[in-house]
């Protein structure tokens, strides 16, 4: 008999619509989707998905659409302010089963809705903003706050994936988020700037300079181009907006004045590395940026929310199914601190650290030193790609029905 039959999502953002969209298309367990918001987040934000990513969209059945409103990209390489060419990796698009996609998240949330919301006795409901959860042995509450009141929703299991200010996170361990912000702002914007036409820009390019450095990165096949540079760590949300016109004029190529380019969008943020303390506390569980953060550079944050989402849905199927006992939750939230700490965290921060940091000169040559071996070498460049597949975890494998699963206390990721 079937041990799960409704799950309560916090965050309608894609690792929560993600891991609804898989638990209700792939095994018929209802869920329900809370937001504060009143609609999709239409912030600039990532928009690239490593083939780890491209694997859990293929488990839930969108990918074919995403691929078909976004597009593969052509190469990842490091530039200097001058756009000198300094390396690059992958010029030529990946044509295999999981190659990188790239679509905003201001796209992809709505494809993700259209696609939950499709499947019977889902629904998402906005504008209710969750102030406090409460647990027994057999389910977990969200305690929400909307206009007709107060509210309460209860499932078998209660889901954190409501991001970095995570009201999950925070009733069940306060506001302190165990980490660091660093010194750095940035800003990300999009915009109509064919860097490639006129540069000779690949589709994703990192400039490095100690001070203006940025990423340029096509993002959509009409054109639009995502730039995220750095500014003063001083400065203001207001400041860094009204700012905006001077930083690009500074740093972009050709010194391009306002009506050179076509701005869409803009948003300042500031840059973290945080962990939860635990990614469970009994019936309730943490995902993506209620779980973790990083800075954006890499695509390290999405990847391993999405990660998260995999792993927990392995985990819940497992328990649905009477493959797992439920200590195997504990498991997800020890191996996925364990990827955060060893993987995504020091990652994150070198790739940052590239674009700027002269203390790291011998590492960036290392680097890319590793990016010219990957292009001439197609069998170690195809290692290199799918490396990113490291920050994900197979639960299944300690499924009761795999004769040969490890035993559960001490496995090994």
């Amino acid at each position: 008999m079937p041990k799960i039959n409704h799950v309560v999502i916090v965050g309608a953002g894609p690792s929560g619509l993600l891991l609804g969209i898989m638990l209700s298309r792939n095994a018929g367990i209802k869920v329900t989707i809370l937001d504060a918001d009143v609609k999709i987040n239409d912030n600039p934000r990532a928009a690239h998905y490593a083939p780890s990513a491209v694997y859990d969209f293929k488990r839930a059945g969108v990918i074919d659409d995403v691929r078909a409103q976004g597009f593969s990209p052509r190469g990842v390489c490091w530039r200097l302010k001058d756009t000198t060419f300094l390396a690059g990796m992958g010029r030529e698009p990946e044509q295999s089963e999981f190659a990188m996609t790239v679509l905003p998240l201001d796209r992809l949330g709505p494809l993700f809705v259209k696609h939950f919301e499709s499947i019977e006795g889902n629904k998402i409901l906005w504008a209710h903003q969750v102030v406090d959860v409460e647990q027994d042995e057999k389910g977990a509450t969200a305690i929400v706050e909307t206009s007709e009141g107060q509210k309460k929703f209860t499932g078998d299991y209660l889901i954190g994936a409501d991001g970095a200010s995570s009201a999950v996170r925070t009733a069940l361990f306060g506001k302190e988020y165990p980490g660091e912000t660093l010194k750095q702002q940035i800003v990300a914007t999009n915009v109509y700037l064919p860097f490639d036409e006129r540069f000779g820009y690949w589709d994703s390019n990192f400039i490095v300079h100690p001070t203006d450095w940025y990423m340029a990165a096509k993002i959509t096949t009409d054109g639009l181009w995502r730039v995220t540079y750095g500014d003063d760590e001083g400065l203001s949300r207001e400041e860094l907006i009204r700012r905006q016109p001077k930083r690009y004029e500074e740093i972009l190529p050709g010194n391009p004045k306002p009506g050179d380019y076509k701005l869409a969008s803009m948003s300042p943020y500031k840059l973290q590395q945080r962990c939860a303390p635990s990614f469970r506390v009994g019936k309730i569980l943490l995902v993506a940026d209620a779980a973790h953060l990083c800075n954006p550079f890499g695509g390290l944050g999405l990847t391993g929310g999405f990660a998260d989402v995999g792993s927990l849905y392995d985990c819940l199927i497992g328990i649905h199914e009477d493959e797992l006992d439920e200590d195997i939750l504990d498991k997800y939230s020890e191996i996925r601190i364990k990827i955060w700490r060893e993987m995504i965290d020091p990652m994150s921060r070198a790739n940052f650290h590239r674009l700027w940091d002269d203390e790291k000169i011998k590492e960036r040559e290392e680097f890319f030193a590793m990016c010219e071996k990957a292009s001439n070498d197609p069998l170690f460049g195809k290692s290199v790609a799918e490396g990113v597949h490291a920050v994900r975890h197979d639960f299944t494998k300690y499924y009761k029905s795999r004769s040969t699963a490890p035993a559960l206390n001490g496995a090994q990721g």
